[in-house]
């Protein structure tokens, strides 16, 4: 299994430069088209996926040279390998489907939070950090595409969507992080939220306050549970 996380990784890093390019969903790939939704974040912020790919191959690599055998390790295989193997078909699927690419976003998001919960606590700057940080991300990442479906099929508003998405992001995220106090994960998340407080600079006001609300709060169950760690 640890092999095959190596190979998966790799599929997963290396699928943009095999497919076609994806930079956020059409306007017009929803019935009522998404003209700079406030759900979406700031461009800049999907940078954050050059470090995650190169964190989760140094992830792999080390696993399968250092850490086979290690309960530890071996425990995120299984749900990592599965979000790993649909994120390297979700691009193509993306270009599609908006609908079926957050179907499998949550997928991925689910295979991703339950690798990093079944983590063990040793390696934290090869095992918690990278699937930290490919969770944290994930949770906003399938919220906004939860927003993006609610506002482009008409189901709500373009501001009551986006509100919706950071709730989500919101639920998904504190507990995880009350149970498992991963700087990886609260950074991803906080980064993430950050870049739609940037989207939102010059409105809607209630989707940034919203947004920095949700910062505070990701801030504050990290900090309390790492003051709880090591106190």
């Amino acid at each position: 299994m640890a092999y095959l996380i190596v190979l998966l990784a790799l599929a997963f890093a290396l699928s943009p430069a095999f497919t076609s390019s994806f930079g956020g969903f059409a306007p017009d790939a929803f019935p009522v088209p998404q003209t700079d939704p406030p759900v979406q974040p700031a461009g800049y912020a999907f940078a954050i996926w050059g470090i995650i790919y190169l964190w989760l191959l140094a992830h792999a690599g080390f696993g399968a040279w250092a850490r086979r055998a290690a309960p530890g390790w071996a425990a995120t295989r299984a749900p990592l390998a599965v979000s790993l193997a649909v994120g390297a078909v979700w691009i193509p699927v993306a270009n599609a489907s908006p609908l079926w690419a957050a179907a499998l976003i949550l997928v991925m998001l689910a295979g991703a939070v339950a690798a990093l919960l079944r983590a063990g606590r040793g390696d934290p700057w090869l095992l918690d950090t990278p699937l930290g940080l490919y969770a944290g991300w994930l949770t906003a990442a399938a919220s906004v595409s939860v927003g993006l479906v609610l506002a482009g099929w008409g189901i709500l508003g373009a501001v009551p969507a986006a509100l919706v998405a950071i709730a989500l992001a919101a639920v998904i995220g504190l507990p995880v992080l009350a149970r498992r106090p991963s700087p990886g994960y609260a950074l991803a998340l906080i980064w993430a939220l950050i870049a739609v407080v940037v989207q939102n600079a010059a409105g809607p006001w209630l989707v940034a306050g919203a947004a920095m609300a949700a910062i505070a709060a990701v801030a504050a169950v990290m900090l309390r549970r790492r003051a709880v760690a090591t106190g």
